[in-house]
């Protein structure tokens, strides 16, 4: 039987003002899986896709400010299970507690294989649809975060261009800078660097891993290159079938 729950994560968290149209919900009390330290807790969940099995028995625990790689090839069940954490699909069997079903909880923050961009927008617009007033004392510091995030990722010169005519690496790049720029409690990622070269792959991580550092920000990155992630500080779990088959640092692959 499937089961999703949540935890109330409010008083453990730093204080942000709330977002337009997020009415705050009554407190819940912590269940037995996630708490003020774990953000995802899943017990033996399982999905299939008519006859064919996606998910198989899976036990995982993420924890807040945790950076977690989930790596498999393709068809191994990665972006269904990012889909299963961000609350886009419901699990057959098992027990799924997130943050994600909470209006008032921590706020996640998707990067999708497809991006999602603006195409007929600029860049620097697909970047400015990101600007919430209730994150921002000012639009001052929205743009010096904005600019600080592009000097870093070697785009400034370019958000002048539309989506559309933006090449693969530029839009990942893009599509990473307008999540961050969401001021994240929580990032998902699925394949966020698979048009970068590793030079600019160890970029992207370099700045989530400062803003796990800095801001706490808690980092679920689905990646098939192990090559890459082991490069990398941070948790792994591996899949294989739908089966989750090692769980330990990505230094120890």
């Amino acid at each position: 039987m499937y089961q999703q729950t949540s935890t109330d994560f409010s008083s453990n968290r730093p204080n942000r003002p709330n977002r337009p149209n997020r009415p705050n919900r009554p407190n819940r009390p912590n269940t037995l899986g996630a708490t003020a330290s774990n953000y995802f807790y899943l017990e033996d969940i399982s999905l299939k896709f008519g006859n064919i099995p996606a998910l198989s028995s899976i036990q995982l625990t993420i924890e807040r400010g945790e950076i977690l790689f989930i790596t498999g090839a393709s068809g191994a069940g990665k972006t269904t299970l990012l889909k299963v954490l961000a609350g886009h699909t419901k699990v057959d069997s098992g027990r799924v507690e997130s943050p994600c079903f909470m209006r008032n909880g921590p706020f996640i923050s998707e990067i999708f294989q497809d991006l999602r961009l603006m195409n007929k927008a600029s860049c620097d617009d697909n970047l400015n649809i990101s600007y919430d007033p209730a994150l921002y004392a000012k639009k001052a510091d929205f743009e010096q975060d904005k600019q600080e995030l592009c000097r870093i990722l070697g785009v400034s010169d370019r958000l002048h261009l539309k989506a559309q005519d933006a090449n693969g690496g530029l839009k990942q790049k893009i599509a990473i800078i307008r999540s961050l720029l969401c001021k994240p409690d929580i990032l998902i990622a699925d394949e966020p660097t698979c048009s970068l070269d590793v030079e600019n792959a160890k970029k992207i991580f370099d700045v989530l891993n400062l803003y796990n550092t800095k801001r706490g920000l808690t980092v679920v990155w689905a990646s098939h290159n192990r090559d890459l992630v082991k490069q990398f500080t941070g948790r792994i779990v591996h899949l294989d079938g739908g089966k989750l088959v090692y769980s330990g640092h990505a230094c120890f692959i």
